[in-house]
């Protein structure tokens, strides 16, 4: 890689990762050119409309070739993370949408950074791999995790110089909270902070492996910057990972602080949700829609139900983010509640005032 500073191709730049990733590498004097399909990006130092599903991105046979002649480096971060998207939906983007950005990386003799997801190593932890009824969920994490891990099998398989990198879930900002769409973990939190989960279906020592986005957004900067060229990094929070418990705690607290009092729900582990309390309680007890969300909420936190501790790369990337402290992630969490707090106008603030809108405020 040159001297001089190279020029990164983002994909996804509207997107929850994409957004911090163009704040960080844009401060670090990058050129970044976005890719973007629907989202306009202006932040960005230069836009393409393009479509990851097409022939050459989308592009026009000349501004692909130009556009191919200057990157140095491609990160790609769009993808379909919605778990109800469907197979077809998360392959087309995931799977088919990686090949055509590493058969352009190849063309432009740059290193791909492939922004996966740390959960790949959870797939058979996923309720129907477990063999467990899904009931009416419309949630199905495995459509997901099978898409981002043939995404990473086109990746190696591709020959090029190139770096997979693995986040947890992704909070807000370390400092302020804020990020540019809610993901399903905040959903999680509202509705406990609403009172609206008398149940958790995890047992209570089960880790929530967060990081906040300037982390992630840091990480890969510095790998852009030492060069890195092959292998697989962990961004995640490792053994230090708050218990599930403590995330309650750490909910509880910030609901005391904006007056709020929700019932205290109770860790019911998925054993007993699946023998006793699915079928007896809430089957014929609870309307369609709320059955559907529990459902799709057992989904989820399948996943980290007693899981194993995640690797962690922090710390192990030259000028990268060290490793996180559980201190840190205890601030971090409070702030990704309060952002959720003021976006969604829950509460009050020491009990004095309502929670205003912030600046640059998400759509609630």
């Amino acid at each position: 890689m040159s001297s001089s500073p190279p020029t990164v191709l983002l994909t996804g730049a509207s997107g929850v990762l994409g957004t911090a990733l163009l704040a960080e590498l844009s401060a670090c004097s990058l050129w970044v050119t976005a890719l973007i399909h629907r989202c306009p990006c202006p932040a960005a130092d230069d836009q393409l409309c393009g479509d990851l599903t097409a022939p050459g991105l989308g592009l026009d046979r000349e501004t692909y070739r130009a556009l191919a002649r200057k990157v140095d480096a491609v990160v790609h971060c769009a993808a379909v993370t919605d778990f109800t998207s469907g197979p077809e939906a998360a392959h087309a983007t995931n799977e088919a949408g990686t090949r055509a950005v590493a058969e352009f990386a190849a063309d432009a003799g740059a290193t791909l950074y492939h922004v996966s997801t740390a959960f790949v190593a959870r797939n058979e932890l996923t309720r129907s791999r477990l063999g467990r009824d899904s009931g009416s969920a419309g949630a199905r994490p495995e459509d997901y995790l099978d898409s981002k891990r043939a995404a990473e099998d086109v990746v190696r398989s591709s020959g090029l110089p190139a770096v997979i990198v693995r986040p947890s879930i992704v909070v807000g900002d370390s400092h302020t909270g804020k990020i540019s769409a809610f993901q399903g973990l905040h959903s999680i939190l509202q509705m406990l902070m609403r009172g609206m989960m008398p149940l958790v279906p995890l047992p209570r020592g089960s880790l929530i492996d967060f990081v906040p986005q300037d982390v992630v957004a840091r990480t890969v900067a510095a790998l852009i910057f030492e060069g890195r060229r092959e292998g697989e990094v962990w961004v995640t929070s490792g053994p230090e990972a708050l218990r599930a418990d403590q995330v309650l705690e750490a909910v509880f607290d910030a609901c005391a602080e904006l007056g709020l009092s929700p019932a205290e729900p109770r860790f019911v582990g998925p054993d007993m949700v699946d023998r006793l309390i699915r079928p007896v309680f809430l089957a014929d007890g609870l309307p369609e829609r709320t059955l559907r969300r529990f459902d799709d909420m057992l989904a989820m936190t399948a996943l980290f139900a007693d899981a194993p501790v995640f690797p962690t790369s922090l710390g192990q990337v030259q000028d990268g983010p060290p490793p996180l402290t559980r201190a840190q992630l205890e601030e971090a969490l409070r702030q990704t509640l309060r952002h959720l707090a003021r976006t969604k106008r829950l509460g009050t603030v020491s009990g004095r005032a309502p929670l205003g809108p912030i600046p640059e405020e998400v759509p609630a």
